[in-house]
């Protein structure tokens, strides 16, 4: 089977001489040395898998379901480079592929295992299925409602009685006397006996149909519990199996299964993910690695935010543990500058807008980040490189955000009673800031605003989007700049400061139903290299001088 494939399968072999810029490192330690070991994603193996994605878009089946697809650029003995290219899981529920890299070994040994599993899972699952959509589980809803809707009624016609109970009492207190008085005392507290026993036996006859029914979906909803708790022991059983079977080679020849380098347990696909196949191939293949690339392909990923056509580095849970081992044999790295990119082009530094001893504002580039994120792969942006570049810069805050494809002046303080100060500002609307934005498609109106309640659901993030009942007010004022072609340029002031409140606005029906151009997460298929959303300008008083400030930024776009 031929996996290994030419460089002119997916760019223009001259990218390969002219661009070799380096946007993320996989690495590790080596498990025996210590040694901090990387593999670079160039510029170069990101337009390799460009061009394997425009291969992927081309054919339907790469968009039945989405996953992860990796290319790792290798050298031959010989010196000829070549390209493999990988693929998370099963395709298609075939794990080999022609022209694909082969899954680790191991997983031979378990398939008749794997596939009776597989199926019994498969047979639990279209039970829970059953079971959740039980009719009697809706019967009870009707009837629970109608009956609660019955005992409010009488709920407020006997508080209505008892009022006029009251009301008599009182008239005939002050009318009548000895036993005429006793007489219409005890009809009224016997019309209050009649009313509390009209109740009883209305619990009682919700009782009698309700309960039936509540202990059928009770027993049902145990079922339930059941199965999920057997479908729990026969993924682990069969992730035990594999990861003692699966087996990965290092570039010191060195072989280890999954259990023995993660004897602690792994989440299930671990070793099925591209980076870790991609590398076993080339280790047992005499290939010497040379940069390796990864991205989302396929459907929206809403719980593992994954976008179409993204890179990302090794995953926190599944490949990055793995990278010291995979990687050893490989010599060390010597350290690198740190990273950083503006316009697709790295540098060391940040174009920097505003600087004196209090704040810095920086123009920062699509694709950073702001601030670190929480796992390996996110730990690139705009304030990590400044601590990194910046005498100082260990005591920077960033003062607010910017979504990481939107570029633009970013504001961080040098202190924290600076911070707290601008800080203050955002929070009170006071600071003026004007977003410039190019919409992928003809806007008629010429200016208005939009209002909006925007809110994360904590399910799908992090896309945001309208909602009446749990979202935050948010208001965008807007003025159409130009139209061009098939495109409109418009400016943006938002008064509010709510996550992706610019792109939600464009994008959603009730805003301009048009998405930012290049707002892939929005929406917008147009073949583009980034999110054309600009933070343009930004004005405030600073804290210290006591001046107020009006900073601007270049057009990238």
């Amino acid at each position: 089977m031929v996996v290994l494939h030419a460089l002119s399968d997916f760019i223009d072999c001259d990218f390969a001489i002219a661009d070799s810029s380096c946007n993320y490192w996989y690495e590790g330690r080596c498990p025996q040395s210590g040694d901090c070991l990387k593999l670079p994603r160039t510029s170069m193996s990101e337009a390799i898998a460009h061009g394997l994605m425009q291969h992927l878009a081309n054919n339907d089946c790469y968009s039945r379901e989405g996953k992860m697809y990796g290319i790792l650029l290798v050298e031959l003995p010989n010196g000829e480079q070549r390209v493999l290219k990988a693929f998370s899981g099963l395709l298609n529920s075939c794990s080999v592929i022609e022209g694909w890299v082969p899954p680790i070994p191991g997983r031979d040994e378990v398939a008749f295992e794997e596939s009776r599993t597989l199926a019994q899972l498969d047979a639990i699952k279209q039970e829970i299925i059953t079971l959740k959509q039980l009719t009697e589980r809706q019967q009870y809803e009707i009837l629970f409602n109608d009956f609660e809707q019955q005992l409010q009624a009488m709920s407020d016609r006997h508080r209505y009685c008892k009022h006029q109970r009251q009301q008599k009492r009182q008239q005939i207190c002050n009318t009548l006397t000895a036993e005429a008085l006793t007489i219409a005392l005890e009809q009224l507290d016997e019309e209050s006996r009649q009313q509390g026993i009209e109740r009883r036996q209305l619990k009682r006859q919700q009782n009698a149909v309700l309960q039936p029914l509540q202990q059928l979906i009770a027993a049902t909803d145990a079922r339930i519990s059941e199965l999920k708790q057997r479908r729990k022991e026969l993924s682990c059983q069969l992730q035990a199996q594999m990861h003692a079977s699966y087996s990965l080679t290092n570039f010191s020849g060195r072989s280890q299964s999954l259990q023995e380098l993660m004897p602690g347990g792994s989440p299930t696909g671990t070793g099925d993910c591209c980076a870790p196949k991609l590398l076993h191939y080339a280790a047992t293949h005499n290939l010497k690695p040379l940069a390796m690339a990864e991205f989302w392909w396929g459907e929206s990923s809403a719980n593992q935010n994954k976008i179409p056509g993204e890179f990302y580095g090794a995953c926190a849970e599944r490949c990055q543990p793995l990278m010291g081992f995979l990687l050893s044999g490989l010599r060390p790295n010597p350290p690198a500058p740190f990273p950083a990119r503006e316009g697709g082009v790295r540098s060391t530094s940040l174009p920097i807008i505003y600087e004196d001893e209090w704040l810095i504002a920086v123009n920062k580039p699509a694709g950073l980040l702001s601030v670190p994120g929480r796992y390996r792969d996110r730990q690139d942006s705009v304030l990590s490189r400044l601590r990194h570049l910046l005498l100082d810069g260990m005591a920077l805050i960033s003062v607010h955000r910017l979504d990481r494809e939107t570029s633009g002046i970013l504001l961080l303080a040098r202190d924290r009673q600076t911070h707290r100060q601008l800080s203050q500002q955002f929070q009170q609307r006071q600071v003026h800031k004007v977003y410039e934005a190019i919409l992928s498609g003809v806007l008629t109106i010429e200016q208005g605003k939009i209002e909006l309640p925007l809110w994360g659901d904590p399910e799908n993030r992090p896309y945001q989007k309208v909602d009446w009942q749990y979202g935050k007010p948010s208001l965008t004022h807007f003025q159409i700049m130009a139209r061009e072609g098939d495109y409109t340029r418009v400016e943006f002031t938002p008064i509010t400061g709510r996550t992706h409140q610019l792109r939600v606005h464009a994008a959603d029906a009730r805003g301009f139903g048009i998405t930012i151009l290049g707002d892939r997460l929005y929406g917008c298929s147009a073949a583009t290299s980034r999110l054309h959303l600009h933070a343009r300008e930004l004005r405030f008083k600073h804290p210290q001088l006591e001046k107020t400030l009006h900073l601007q930024s270049i057009m990238p776009f």
